[in-house]
């Protein structure tokens, strides 16, 4: 292929261009904050999950102390009657006898429950203030996340700006080059990591960074001017200039 030197040499700055929006992309897909959201989400579902967790341990207290509750109102019902009938005094002294046994041991089972629902009710308090220590956590969590993915949509925002830029100075600069050129590069450009054309700098291909030699150096060296030399080792455009070397 025959291109005029001046052409190639433009080349060269819509490799520039074509690197930068390259880098850009990768600065796009590899946002530190795209990491720290993906950490910051596992833990808030771990979170989430301990304070489901915590909720039901809290929950079942309650229910267990409602529990209690009732049954300890239930026997001080039924204590107080026990109590009125003692005090009417018209029962036999038998029936009095047993209603006083019946006071104590009901007395006794309420002492029994109370205590039992004291207890869960100390439990409980340790309960909740674990679930509210989740609850904290998860909070302080979720605002990580919020002020991470500000962070994210920023530098996606001035990433995506550059990328508009690049692209506008792009377009001109191709459509002013001679097609066949822009299409041979473009396609290199695909098949080799994004770098179509490089620079012959003191005798070295700046694609493979492998210096010529023998005949490969004298091909280079004898070939035309408005010449399209690639090189025999990357395949890639190797632009020539006066700081080629050859």
């Amino acid at each position: 292929m025959k291109a005029d030197p001046k052409d190639q040499q433009r080349l060269l700055d819509l490799q520039a261009i074509d690197t930068t929006l390259q880098q850009l992309a990768h600065r796009r897909k590899n946002l530190p904050e795209i990491a720290e959201l993906d950490v910051l989400g596992k833990a808030i579902g771990r979170l989430e999950d301990e304070r489901a967790r915590a909720e039901v341990d809290v929950d079942d207290l309650d229910r267990d102390i409602a529990r209690l509750e009732r049954e300890v109102d239930t026997v001080r019902q039924r204590s107080a009657k026990d109590q009125q009938r003692l005090v009417d005094g018209r029962l036999p002294a038998r029936e009095l006898t047993a209603l006083e046994h019946e006071i104590a041991s009901l007395a006794r089972r309420q002492s029994e429950l109370e205590d039992a629902e004291l207890e869960l009710m100390e439990k409980r308090e340790t309960s909740q203030a674990a679930l509210d220590a989740v609850d904290e956590k998860i909070s302080v969590a979720r605002e990580k996340r919020i002020a991470a993915e500000n962070r994210r949509d920023n530098s996606v925002s001035e990433i995506t700006k550059e990328a508009e830029w690049k692209q506008n100075a792009r377009r001109p600069l191709a459509a002013d080059l001679p097609a066949e050129l822009v299409q041979l590069y473009d396609k290199i450009r695909e098949s080799s990591g994004g770098l179509g054309a490089a620079l012959v700098q003191y005798g070295r291909c700046g694609g493979c960074r492998l210096e010529l030699f023998g005949a490969d150096r004298n091909r280079v060296k004898s070939a035309p001017v408005d010449e399209v030399v690639r090189c025999e080792e990357c395949r890639r455009i190797m632009v020539r200039t006066g700081e080629s070397g050859l």
